[in-house]
């Protein structure tokens, strides 16, 4: 299959952390031309960046993660017939990107496909989430989907029963690895650029999935992900964005008594960690600052919440 292309979006990345990413691609038995889409202040020092296979574009403004994206997106359409979006803290195999493009041809009906995400101590890390029900919101509220995993009742929008050792269709793929295929971009649309940092995953795969199109997670291949690198320098701020986010693909996709039970379990969900964790807080001397930190994120989103409406 000829027409392999890649995106990645820059904002004040290390030249050695992308280094990284660019010796992964360099050593594939299937490497792609990739676009690196710099959205950081001053052009990022690349010595790579006049590499044939690689076109370097400085927007000089903080475009964010989906319109940053959309800029490759926009120059492959009608040359490539696959595309990966991929986060710059993400190293895989030589073998891992054939694999996933092997998949995808044997599978045409499939328009977006990720692999089985590792973190940096080579464990199988959560990638997949369902659609948000109330009802399945409301498990993980009350932590029933921790309580009892095996229980296909009590199931929570995070997937915590998932099994990843099988390749199945997921409602969605978590935004850091993706292979998508343009004639299912053509008819889907490239990512909604209304979200700048959080929940563009979502809604991409809501509108793949409502389009016809399959999402799957393919557990044949893997790569490692970093993550948190921005959320670990404001982690509330960050955690009150993603929750903005997620409201944000509440008021575009579903109706009101939708919204209204979502918010309401959501509500549940940050009243009663906020209140657990400032319990821990006060009782387990030995893990007060953990604890601070995450009732300090649960009364932030709940604040925010409280204010957004329905």
């Amino acid at each position: 299959m000829s027409g392999i292309t890649a995106s990645v979006v820059l904002y004040k990345t290390s030249a050695t952390q992308l280094g990284r990413l660019y010796e992964c691609l360099s050593r594939s038995s299937r490497r792609p031309h990739l676009y690196i889409i710099d959205n950081s202040p001053e052009p990022t020092r690349l010595p790579f960046a006049m590499t044939p296979w690689i076109t370097y574009l400085h927007s000089e403004i903080n475009l964010g993660y989906g319109a940053g994206h959309n800029v490759a997106l926009r120059r492959v359409l009608g040359s490539s017939e696959l595309h990966f979006v991929v986060n710059p803290d993400t190293f895989f195999g030589t073998a891992e990107l054939e694999k996933m493009v092997d998949f995808m041809a044997q599978h045409p009906d499939v328009g977006m496909s990720g692999p089985q995400m590792l973190d940096t101590q080579h464990q199988i890390a959560r990638s997949t989430m369902r659609f948000p029900t109330v009802w399945n919101t409301l498990s993980r509220a009350l932590a029933l989907d921790s309580l009892f995993k095996s229980s296909n009742f009590f199931e929570g929008h995070l997937m915590l029963d998932f099994n990843h050792s099988v390749t199945t269709d997921v409602d969605v793929l978590a935004g850091w690895f993706w292979l998508v295929r343009r004639t299912a971009l053509d008819k889907v649309g490239p990512l909604d650029e209304e979200f700048f940092m959080y929940g563009e995953d979502i809604d991409w795969c809501y509108r793949f999935r409502k389009s016809g199109e399959r999402v799957v997670f393919f557990a044949g291949t893997k790569a490692i992900h970093i993550g948190g690198a921005s959320s670990s320098v404001a982690p509330v701020r960050f955690s009150v964005e993603k929750q903005r986010a997620n409201w944000q693909v509440f008021r575009k996709h579903f109706g009101f008594a939708k919204r209204l039970g979502l918010l309401l379990t959501e509500i549940l969900h940050n009243a009663t960690r906020a209140i657990g964790y400032g319990i821990l807080y006060a009782v387990k001397q030995s893990d007060r600052q953990a604890s601070l930190l995450k009732y300090q994120r649960s009364v932030a989103c709940l604040g925010w919440l409280l204010r957004a409406g329905v």
